[in-house]
């Protein structure tokens, strides 16, 4: 059986996002925020919500447990804006912790996380299953994809 370290991070968030999509409900905000300050539009993405909680479901699973300030840096922006014609160096900005914080409510509520409250957030075995399962036949099936024949 594989695992999720097995196959590359975009195939199984996009395998996984396709997987929890009806477990997670996109609030009626989400079509106008952005996901840093240093944004200038919110996402384009059709399927934005499904494909961010898969992320963090993948990110928590990878580094866990976490709690939402890391995740928010994590998911950050390192140019803080445009630094073009600039002469200070970069700085991190840090994402947007609502979209986190209430993704990671969603993906408690679904059971595919638990919450410590000293450590933060872990996944639980529902959540680390479907992440191996998903894994599994993402190799299975790397007939259909190309990039994934070396993991095979």
């Amino acid at each position: 059986m594989a695992t999720l370290y097995d196959v590359p991070a975009d195939a199984l968030i996009e395998a996984v996002a396709d997987e929890i999509a009806d477990d997670l409900t996109e609030p009626e905000w989400v079509e106008f925020t952005k996901t840093a300050t240093a944004k200038e539009l919110p996402p384009e993405q059709e399927d934005f919500w499904a494909v961010r909680g898969a992320s963090l479901l993948r990110k928590v699973a990878v580094d866990g447990p976490v709690g939402v300030q890391r995740l928010s840096t994590a998911y950050g922006d390192s140019r803080k804006g445009s630094t073009r014609y600039r002469v200070r160096p970069s700085a991190q900005q840090d994402g947007s912790r609502n979209i986190v914080r209430t993704l990671l409510q969603q993906l408690d509520d679904a059971g595919y996380l638990n919450t410590n409250e000293k450590r933060g957030r872990e996944v639980t075995g529902d959540g680390r299953a479907l992440l191996d399962e998903t894994a599994t036949t993402l190799i299975e099936d790397e007939l259909d994809r190309p990039e994934l024949e070396r993991y095979a």
